[in-house]
């Protein structure tokens, strides 16, 4: 039986869950308003597999680094532990997401590119589309090829304001960064 938590976070955008199994992995990050979504997509990834999800009052890792990036800290998400079922396809896209860079974003053809299947487009598009954990893996930084804002499950206001969120706060991260930097 795989036994997980759900935690409920307030974040700028709305309440999330924050689905962890018993090791703290992230096992699902989803806005509360798709909750639908999210046991849709446990579901699917978990097919035959008994689960049980479960509300708890206590706060995880995984709660306080979502807490973290909302208040600024874009990269604290990269430290966190992500276990998800899914296809051998689906994980080399997740694993290509999360090497994109807070306040950068990336095209499905070049997502396609990445994972060595260029003509896989569409295909990098679905598997973007049923990522379990928003935000973790950051799917809100695919864009088009035109740079447009399309596609995000939680909504394009949502994936603009995330792009918004990280590209301003990686912009303060590198002034200080600059700003320390000792005299030569």
């Amino acid at each position: 039986m795989l036994a997980l938590q759900r935690e409920r976070v307030a974040t700028p955008l709305g309440a999330m869950l924050v689905v962890t199994d018993a090791d703290g992995a992230l096992r699902a990050l989803e806005w509360v308003d798709r909750e639908e979504r999210l046991h849709r997509l446990l579901r699917q990834q978990y097919r035959g597999r008994p689960m049980a999800v479960a509300e708890t009052g206590a706060v995880s890792r995984a709660t306080r680094v979502i807490q973290d990036y909302f208040e600024g800290d874009v990269t604290a998400i990269e430290t966190l532990a992500v276990a998800t079922g899914g296809t051998p396809f689906q994980q080399a896209v997740w694993t290509a997401l999360r090497a994109v860079g807070a306040g950068q974003t990336i095209s499905y053809r070049e997502l396609a590119r990445r994972i060595d299947r260029p003509a896989a487009i569409r295909a990098a598009g679905a598997a973007n589309g049923a990522n379990p954990v928003a935000i973790v893996i950051p799917c809100h930084r695919v864009v088009g090829s035109d740079q447009a804002l399309t596609g995000y499950a939680g909504g394009l206001h949502r994936k603009a304001w995330l792009l918004a969120h990280e590209q301003g706060a990686a912009i303060v991260q590198q002034g200080a960064a600059v700003v320390r930097m000792p005299a030569a």
